[in-house]
């Protein structure tokens, strides 16, 4: 009796080991959280009749890139792979713009032009030779109330002599809030918006539009790329509601339709992305560091995938096998995944001291994501291995 009530609590133990060891395997938890997302409780039958499956598609991310980067080619000429325009920089803010404008660079772009106030200039040229920087812009306290009209016409006029050569403006990023600053930036997306030019939003840009949402309303070529944040105002203001993130995907879409189409990236753990028709997410796994100055690699980056993904759909038909035809979508879902890939890299090589130039300097690579494990031998310690090579120069 003792031998088998002995035999009994050892097949209860070994059993009991076992379910742990199950439970604390990376495959069992990747099942119940496929089966938690799908609408199933772990340790009960599921009824398939009422999961309630995801409502936006993680996007190919990789494939997108890689189809709508264009190949490196001498006969190609300067200009040819994008030219670039960021409206932002004022006394306060003069980093975001040349991360913008820099990344920009980094990506692959032609040329890269900065348009700020004439206080933040000799700042931004003083941090590389490699933009092109118009001192231009004006704010309040430099202008008298009676130069104000004057003033801002000049300003329009200027930027318009070199509207018609650009592929993609970013406006925000280091813009302030400047009154009259914001006013004339408005009449330079009005006059981006008559020459059919896509514009990417970002900062400050994105409080001018939420106050002012007719610059970008119906406007098919807009890009708004809020964060936490900026997109809270936005649910108030449109939809003048709370955000609802049991129902996010759902919110996205209607916002994105009240604003006529434009594309929303909606910055987070995953992007998520939605031009009113779809939503897409980017999940790649970026940084645990939140450096600031992230967002404005991301609209650099969105900018010139964007020019790049439009110059294939009206020239090509090398996008035709992708599920999504959309120019604003694709290169939101390509600047996503590049931003996060180099923020992981950045933090792999730097960890927490990781900050802005370090992430702009990874831009260029690829690494692999999924790490090989080798156990030693007679220990439980895990090396990760990772690989590294070019990523959009193939």
């Amino acid at each position: 009796m003792f031998i088998k009530h002995g035999m009994t609590s050892q097949v209860a133990f070994l059993d009991c080991a076992r379910s742990f060891m199950l439970a604390s395997s990376p495959v069992y938890r990747t099942q119940q959280f496929l089966i938690r997302s799908l609408g199933g409780a772990s340790g009960h039958s599921t009824d398939f009749r009422k999961m309630q499956l995801p409502s936006y598609i993680e996007a190919d991310a990789e494939s997108i890139v890689r189809a709508i980067t264009p190949a490196l080619d001498p006969t190609r000429y300067k200009g040819q792979a994008g030219k670039i325009a960021v409206i932002g920089g004022c006394r306060e803010y003069t980093g975001a713009p040349y991360f913008a404008a820099i990344s920009a660079l980094k990506i692959g772009a032609d040329l890269s032009h900065v348009f700020c106030t004439k206080d933040a200039a000799p700042v931004i040229k003083s941090y590389s030779p490699e933009l092109i920087v118009h001192p231009i812009l004006e704010e309040s306290y430099s202008v008298r109330n009676e130069d104000k009209e004057s003033v801002s016409n000049k300003v329009l006029a200027e930027v318009g002599k070199w509207m018609e050569r650009f592929d993609c403006l970013v406006v925000g990023p280091g813009l302030g809030r400047d009154p009259f600053l914001l006013a004339c930036v408005s009449e330079i997306m009005r006059h981006a918006r008559q020459s059919n030019i896509p514009i990417v939003v970002d900062g400050d840009g994105l409080f001018l539009v939420t106050n002012s949402i007719d610059l970008v309303s119906g406007y098919a070529l807009a890009v708004l790329t809020p964060n936490v944040n900026e997109y809270k105002r936005l649910v108030q203001k449109i939809l003048s509601s709370e955000v609802n993130d049991l129902n996010g995907t759902q919110q996205l879409l209607s916002l994105s339709k009240q604003i006529g189409g434009v594309t929303i990236l909606r910055k987070g753990k995953s992007d998520l992305i939605s031009d009113g028709d779809t939503v897409k997410s980017v999940s790649i796994y970026g940084s645990p560091r939140r450096c600031g100055g992230q967002g404005d690699i991301l609209s650099g980056s969105v900018a010139v995938f964007l020019s790049w993904a439009r110059q294939h759909v009206q020239t090509t038909d090398e996008i035709s096998n992708l599920s999504c035809k959309n120019p604003t979508v694709l290169g939101c879902i390509a600047g996503s995944a590049l931003m996060r890939k180099a923020a992981s890299l950045a933090f792999l090589n730097n960890k927490r001291s990781t900050v802005t130039g370090d992430i702009i300097d990874c831009l260029g690579k690829r690494y692999c994501l999924s790490q090989r494990n080798s156990h030693l031998a007679g220990s439980t310690q895990k090396k990760k291995k990772w690989k590294t090579k070019l990523i959009i120069n193939h």
